[in-house]
């Protein structure tokens, strides 16, 4: 009963915008008097930070490039399905169309490709040998050997074959650069908090007084807290910032790698790659404040 009057009797009471505005001004205020009485020390460590996220986005877009001419060339492996005779080929392409992750089914006649080896070789006058052929294209190098399985389960099936070794080694390549990318991550998530902790350790130790008195005031814990965070922010947005020079000079790089090879570069690369570069930086930064200003202000 008491708590539904309280609650009632605060949706009555109007708030003060005004207040929570300076209370906001007076929060970034407190953050760029930190950030200015750090000093010279700011270039260093945005600098460091710049030097880790451009390491950082230079692999991922390497990642990303790597990924996209790994799947074209698993796009261009096929399997090859040799049927039984007196076997309807629209039928059983038919069927294996409803097979998940098959994108494309070509059939080749028995007939053309008698004429196309005769072409090729001297043969003897005999009847063609050769069985109706079907060419299924799946949608990943990964979704191979699941459709082959699929498709040796059908009863019109006689054979089938694929390069089988070149795609094991198209999912290593893959399987390794998402490896190598989430390493690459976890590395610059612990050098970005290392970097942020030590770099707020030395302002709390300046601030030191004066956060005991505003403690002593009856100050929120988050009003202490906020200022730290936001420096923290800062110095992972402000990398970000400065590393995107040097990565604008690899997307271009790879862009022309790509167009000799003709080969597509994966879509928004350069935007996912930036948009995920300042949320983790900002992340990690705020992330690494406030770990040092629980272990230092108990707060």
């Amino acid at each position: 009963m008491n708590n539904n009057l309280k609650s009632n009797v605060k949706k009555h009471i109007p708030k003060d915008w005004l207040c929570e505005l300076r209370i906001l001004y007076r929060l970034g205020k407190e953050t760029l008097n930190d950030i200015i009485r750090t000093g010279w020390v700011n270039v260093v460590i945005i600098t460091t930070m710049a030097a880790i996220l451009m390491i950082f986005g230079a692999c991922f877009r390497s990642a990303l490039s790597i990924s996209a001419f790994s799947k074209e060339l698993g796009q261009a492996l096929e399997i090859s399905v040799y049927l039984k005779n007196s076997t309807d080929a629209q039928t059983v392409k038919q069927e294996i169309s409803q097979i998940p992750h098959v994108q494309e089914i070509s059939i080749i006649p028995k007939a053309e490709s008698w004429q196309k080896l005769k072409t090729e070789m001297s043969l003897p006058n005999i009847e063609n040998p050769l069985p109706d052929t079907l060419h299924v294209k799946v949608d990943a190098p990964e979704s191979l050997q699941p459709v082959f399985d699929n498709i040796k389960k059908i009863a019109s099936v006689e054979d089938m074959s694929y390069a089988k070794d070149l795609a094991s080694k198209i999912e290593l390549v893959n399987h390794v650069v998402k490896t190598i990318t989430l390493v690459i991550i976890a590395i610059m998530a612990l050098l970005t908090i290392t970097i942020i902790n030590n770099t707020i350790q030395l302002v709390i130790q300046s601030r030191k007084d004066e956060i005991e008195i505003m403690r002593l005031m009856g100050v929120s814990n988050w009003y202490i807290r906020f200022p730290f965070i936001m420096q923290g922010a800062f110095y992972g947005f402000a990398g970000s910032l400065l590393a995107m020079i040097p990565l604008n000079y690899v997307q271009n790089g790879l862009n022309n790698v790509h167009k000799f090879f003709m080969i597509p570069s994966p879509p928004n690369a350069q935007h996912l790659v930036i948009i995920i570069m300042f949320s983790m930086s900002i992340l990690f930064g705020a992330v690494g404040s406030f770990w040092c200003i629980k272990k230092h202000l108990q707060v």
